[in-house]
């Protein structure tokens, strides 16, 4: 299988931390590729027709996109048990929350990076982080004990998302407030498979 990617995404680093949490990270060749929301790389539109990354080219299949679809194919392959039955609906809401806070915070970079400077809109990037804000607090004061549980795919999609905004927006300070929250990543990131999949600090 062949993973296209880019090691900044925040989305392909869920689905390289689930690789590797998973034991399949020698099981698909990581290919890195160039893309933006005004021009596509050829590949990865052959494999994704929205132009978007992560996107998993199978051999047996059609491609899987969308970071959410390829990491339950990912779990499902191996078996890895991230999608509990126990509690699925838990799991799947605070995956939900943090591909939201994942969305917001890629905004606010796609809004600077990708717009005339003229065009910029800074009540625009405050109401974006004004969702990522809303959700932190939401997992700091609602989840936190599921979070000390058995590491399912919540987790590793609130520390793929908490991984982002230290990279892109190190200077909002997300960890002001949530003592909770920025306790638990300390720990979390020092895990095997975040420390694997690290992104440039570029």
């Amino acid at each position: 299988m062949k993973l296209l990617q880019s090691p900044a995404s925040p989305f392909v680093r869920k689905v390289r931390v689930t690789l590797h949490e998973t034991g399949q990270w020698d099981d698909v060749e990581q290919i890195d590729v160039t893309t933006s929301p005004k021009a596509s790389d050829a590949a990865l539109t052959a494999a994704n027709p929205l132009g978007k990354i992560p996107a998993l080219i199978r051999p047996d299949g059609p491609a899987l996109y969308d970071s959410r679809v390829i990491c339950r194919f990912l779990d499902a392959r191996a078996n890895g048990g991230f999608y509990p039955d126990s509690h699925i609906w838990d799991t799947l809401a605070l995956e939900a929350t943090a591909d939201g806070i994942m969305e917001a915070a890629l905004a606010m970079v796609y809004e600077t990076r990708y717009r005339d400077a003229k065009q910029v809109s800074q009540d625009w990037i405050e109401a974006q982080w004004a969702k990522v804000a809303r959700a932190l607090d939401a997992v700091n004061s609602r989840w936190m004990s599921h979070l000390q549980g058995r590491l399912d795919m919540g987790h590793i999609a609130i520390g793929a998302a908490l991984g982002y905004l230290d990279l892109r927006h190190d200077a909002r300070n997300w960890r002001g407030g949530r003592d909770g929250l920025a306790q638990w990543y300390t720990e979390f990131a020092q895990r095997p498979s975040m420390q694997a999949t690290q992104p440039p600090a570029t």
